[in-house]
């Protein structure tokens, strides 16, 4: 089994067209469908069920596609270490990030590694929380960031940044008139809320928040970036929830952000990396992420803003 024969199946599996997969790859669609059956020869098992009208994975071809994924990280991983070498590098910690990290936590954090550490690269990759989880299991990141501490077995998640959850809300709305909305008042308008299976951490963050309130929600819109929420938030589509901190990064003037009343709502960016003690890069790097801000005294400040 070549890399070639995965790279195709991996086309493949996830346009589950042929042609389509084939002009992906920029190639014929016949030898593609060499190459599959090659595959699934040297494996010997059937990889995609096809029919006239469409095409899809077995079983053995979702295992297969799994592996496949991880394998291209490693090769990847594998050519960033060697130009990182050639580079002068002496050191890489690979950090995946989920659920949209606030940019300038991550911008001092970075500065302030390059500072301390030049010689030590920093990768960074985008990937979802279910992902994160795997890839650290698997070694094939160092430690993540993500607002979710759902993790299970062999890792370590800890608090590392606190924000207070807000609304966003479009210019000259009727819950303007509030300097904090209460949450029932917010529900009663349709919601732009993140999709699930792209920010899990945030979504069960909120989901505790909205799971307060004993109202039905409508929900307007399900969306994979905080930017299109954003954009449909000012186009009046409905409300959204974000951090300050990402709301303040985009600064858009047609959204307004808006704290919630009562008890003030925080989201939590935890800390995730395997158990045991970590490699002294590592530990280093760990050492330089410390809360910008106390958590008490971040509700503390929130509650006598409420009260004033």
């Amino acid at each position: 089994m070549e890399l070639r024969h995965l790279r195709c199946f991996i086309a493949v599996a996830e346009e589950l067209h042929f042609a389509r997969a084939a002009a992906r790859l920029h190639i014929e669609q016949s030898p593609l469908s060499r190459i599959i059956k090659e595959l699934e020869y040297r494996l010997g098992v059937k990889l995609f069920e096809r029919t006239t009208r469409r095409t899809r994975l077995t079983w053995a071809g979702k295992v297969l596609l799994e592996d496949a994924r991880r394998v291209f990280v490693v090769v990847d991983q594998a050519r960033a270490s060697v130009k990182s070498a050639a580079a002068g590098y002496r050191g890489r910690i690979r950090v995946a990030l989920s659920d949209g990290i606030p940019q300038a936590r991550l911008a001092a954090l970075l500065a302030q590694c390059r500072e301390e550490e030049p010689e030590v690269e920093i990768c960074l990759s985008e990937v979802t929380f279910s992902e994160q989880v795997r890839g650290l299991n698997d070694d094939l990141f160092d430690i993540g960031f993500a607002q979710a501490d759902e993790i299970g077995e062999g890792l370590i998640a800890e608090p590392a940044w606190f924000d207070p959850l807000v609304v966003a809300v479009p210019a000259r709305h009727p819950l303007l008139t509030y300097r904090h909305v209460p949450l029932d008042e917010v529900v009663r308008y349709p919601l732009v809320l993140c999709d699930p299976q792209v920010c899990e951490g945030f979504w069960q963050q909120l989901q505790r928040v909205l799971g307060t309130v004993d109202t039905r929600l409508t929900i307007a819109n399900r969306v994979p970036t905080l930017d299109l929420m954003m954009a449909l938030v000012a186009a009046g589509y409905g409300l959204g929830f974000s951090s300050l901190a990402r709301i303040a990064e985009l600064n858009n003037p047609d959204v307004v952000a808006r704290p919630l009343a009562g008890c003030p709502a925080i989201l939590t960016t935890y800390l995730i990396q395997r158990e045991g003690e970590p490699a002294e890069q590592l530990a280093r790097f760990i050492g330089r992420v410390n809360p910008a801000e106390d958590k008490t005294l971040l509700i503390n400040q929130t509650q006598r803003e409420d009260i004033a």
